[in-house]
């Protein structure tokens, strides 16, 4: 009977032996063939935001880490490559004028565009570290922008706080003229209507300059009286000058009257522009001496055609015009009602190129220079 009963218990330890080798081997190479492979509906990703809770393990905490620099990288390159806009500002140069300067600001969450512009014209605000070396904004500091509202007729009312009104009187004049100029950058706005604190201003509040019918590019910007010229026989013509600045070379817009010829008002501001500012100022000379009309200027469709003779090139055997020269000659004469774009020929030239040397094969308007848009 012993004998049998160890028999017995002997055939039961090798059976289990057996079910476990059996199961264990075979179980096991299945796990070894399979291991690193993913289940057969997996799709593969690279998206860091959903890899499953599961697959965390001893290494998960540096996998988070990783997944997050990753998210990171990739949101600061969005952020650099697609949130941010070119807009124009009129800021103060070292100098008291009021110049436009193209600066990149980040893009509004919602469709409040002239609201942004004004805000970035407040001192000690969001504009303040990105102004140029000898840039300063111009609205008083704490001014808020309460609200805008465009009118039918391309009248921009704006809305600001108390704070607006604590600027000094000899500025009054360059508040205006850079909000202005800020403003109807964008083209559908013509002028600007002043409220304080949703009140409206017939007057600015401290010096007393007369807003009631609001504020264009037509009241003029950097206005200088030239000494000598008739009032009466003359009109205020905005000029377009370049400057040497801290960083780089910037333009600059001055207000003043030049005598009209009666026959062709685009050739006395043409000339007026080669002659150079009515007043001292330290810009460049950019023009070279002896440059002339060589033809009466002629006018078609909104396009302004100038001959000027040989002297207006910067390189006559290359027929290259300097791109400051070209830059003044457009923004001044587009400033004229009516000329969209301007077509600069030179006399014994087919074609006038650029500093880099592209051609210039088409009129060259506004928004090739300084781009403009609606709000």
């Amino acid at each position: 009977m012993k004998i049998d009963l160890a028999k017995k218990y002997v055939g039961i330890v090798l059976l289990c032996l057996l079910l476990l080798v059996g199961c264990g081997v075979f179980e096991g190479e299945q796990t070894l063939d399979q291991i690193d492979a993913p289940p057969e509906d997996a799709e593969l990703t690279d998206d860091l935001e959903n890899i499953p809770e599961e697959s965390e393990d001893a290494d998960g905490d540096q996998a988070d880490e990783e997944s997050e620099e990753g998210e990171g990288s990739e949101e600061q390159e969005t952020v650099s490559s697609t949130d941010s806009v070119t807009r124009t500002l009129y800021l103060l140069d070292q100098n008291g004028l009021v110049v436009p300067q193209q600066v990149q600001l980040p893009s509004p969450e919602s469709k409040e565009v002239a609201k942004q512009v004004l805000e970035y014209l407040v001192q000690d605000g969001p504009v303040t570290s990105m102004l140029p070396s000898g840039f300063q904004a111009v609205l008083p500091a704490g001014t808020e922008i309460i609200d805008l509202n465009l009118e039918a007729d391309g009248t921009l009312v704006v809305n600001v706080s108390d704070e607006f009104k604590t600027y000094q009187a000899e500025d009054e004049q360059k508040i205006l003229e850079s909000m202005t100029h800020t403003l109807t950058e964008f083209e559908n706005v013509q002028r600007v209507k002043l409220w304080i604190n949703g009140e409206e201003q017939n007057e600015m509040p401290v010096n007393g300059t007369p807003i009631s019918e609001g504020y264009s590019r037509a009241n003029g910007i950097n206005v200088q009286q030239a000494q000598g010229v008739d009032l009466m026989e003359s009109k205020a013509t905005t000029l377009y000058f370049p400057m040497q600045g801290d960083e780089m070379v910037y333009f600059v817009p001055i207000t003043q009257h030049v005598m009209m010829e009666e026959d062709n008002q685009h050739k006395a501001v043409v000339q007026a522009l080669m002659e150079g500012p009515a007043f001292d100022l330290p810009l460049q000379h950019f023009i070279n001496t002896g440059s002339k009309l060589a033809a009466t200027p002629e006018f078609n469709d909104g396009v302004l055609s100038l001959t000027f003779n040989e002297n207006i090139l910067t390189n006559s055997a290359k027929s290259m015009i300097a791109d400051e020269v070209m830059q003044s000659i457009v923004l001044t004469l587009t400033e004229q009602e009516d000329v969209e774009a301007v077509e600069v020929n030179v006399e014994n030239h087919q074609e006038v190129i650029s500093e880099s040397g592209q051609p210039y094969t088409e009129p060259v308007s506004r928004e090739m220079v300084a781009p403009t848009e609606s709000i």
